[in-house]
Parts: structure tokens; sequence; C-alpha cells
């Protein structure tokens, strides 16, 4: 069995389990879910810096859990779950609407670059340009820092 193969089988995994288990609207499960998009992220990160070969199955893969997890990841800012989260910042709920389309935007994103699969490690840069100021709005936008 290829072992490209058998990443992605298992990162796959990873987001229908981290789906699941991060289902219950907590810091932990949405934690949870951002280390998936964090680790994503860098994967792509690592391609595009050349510090990873270019590798069209890890950007697949790399892309596939960002699109899955940003479409799920406002279901964990239930009503009621507002309190007691050290990072997320009030004004989610109060713009649940701006954050879901935030979300929205950065699995389509990730969707039409999966779709037209970058081809080289200076595409994959775009790539990563143009979900990283979706990820940052975002985050200047609803996450409040340390």
């Amino acid at each position: 069995m290829n072992w490209k193969a058998v990443a992605a089988a298992a990162a796959m995994a990873g987001i229908a389990f981290g789906s699941v288990t991060a289902a219950d609207g907590t810091h932990d499960s949405r934690i949870a879910l951002m280390k998936q998009i964090g680790g994503a992220a860098g994967a792509l990160g690592a391609i595009a810096k050349g510090t990873k070969p270019y590798d069209a199955e890890a950007v697949k893969t790399a892309l596939t859990t960002i699109a899955a997890t940003a479409k799920v990841f406002p279901d964990q800012f239930k009503p009621g779950t507002e309190t007691g989260d050290q990072e997320a910042s009030p004004k989610i709920w109060e713009n649940m609407d701006d954050f879901k389309a935030r979300a929205a935007k950065l699995s389509a994103d990730a969707e039409t670059a999966l779709a037209q699969l970058p081809a080289d490690a200076a595409a994959v840069g775009a790539t990563v340009n143009t979900l990283g100021a979706s990820c940052g709005g975002c985050h200047k936008a609803y996450r409040i820092k340390e």
C-alpha cells in the first residue's frame, strides 16, 4: 500500500474523529478544531517555504482538512457557551452571521484550491496567502489574544 494513501486515510479519519469528538461546543473542542486547521496550514506552509517537498497528496489532505473543519467550526459556538472561553471574543455571539460567513469563506477558499490543486510550491504559497487572509481576518475580529 502506498504511504501517501495511508497518510491521507489517516488524516481523513482524524477529521471525522475530530468532528465527532468536538461536537460539544466546549473550549477544548474549539481548540481541537483550530489545531486541525493549524496543522493543515502548517503542512501547506512547509511546502510553500520549501522545507518540505511538494506532495500533491499532502496538499489535498491539508486543503480537505481545512475545508471540512471550517464548515463545522461555527457549530461549536452555540448560545450559552460564551462564558469561560479565554480566547473567543463575545463578539462571536453578537455577530454570529458574520462569524459563520467568515468560516464559510475559508471553507470555500480551501475547496476552490482543492478543485484547482496547486501544482507546485509557489502555487501552494499563493493558496496559503489566500487562506491566511481569511484566518487572520477572523482572528483579528473574534479572537482574544493572551
